[in-house]
């Protein structure tokens, strides 16, 4: 069953900026050679894990406002690995951090990222259809 992603409302001033500078540093990535993609995501969210734990609600709006501020001159779909890294990069611009996941599953087959806080809360994982196939987590930044 196929999920479409909600359109949010225009994202409140002081996340659109620190959202708006992620997303386009997320896009940047992933112009890189296909061998340094993973890399380079892992290590730019690792070097959020001295920052103090953000909470959920911040995270959530920071989320929403990262796929509110996706820019429409890009050609082509903008993945869940994107949105994810940028959801931490933007959590990391305000001075907090949350933990980005790579994650897979079988039957049928795939891949998706998401946010988790440092409580738990997911944010992100819902829109790859997790519900009837659960996603396991592969790599869990520190």
């Amino acid at each position: 069953m196929t999920q479409m992603i909600f359109h949010p409302a225009p994202a409140r001033l002081r996340h659109r900026a620190p959202a708006s500078i992620a997303i386009y540093v997320a896009l940047a990535v992933r112009l890189l050679p296909a061998r340094f993609r993973t890399r380079v995501r892992m290590r730019l969210a690792t070097s959020t894990r001295r920052l103090p734990a953000a909470a959920p609600d911040r995270v959530r709006h920071l989320y929403e406002a990262v796929i509110a501020c996706q820019p429409t001159w890009w050609r082509g779909q903008i993945d869940c690995k994107e949105r994810s890294l940028a959801t931490v990069l933007a959590t990391a611009l305000t001075g907090r951090r949350c933990h980005l996941v790579m994650g897979a599953r079988t039957l049928p087959a795939s891949y998706h990222a998401w946010v988790v806080t440092t409580d738990g809360t997911h944010i992100g994982a819902e829109e790859g259809g997790g519900q009837d196939h659960p996603w396991t987590p592969v790599y869990i930044s520190p």
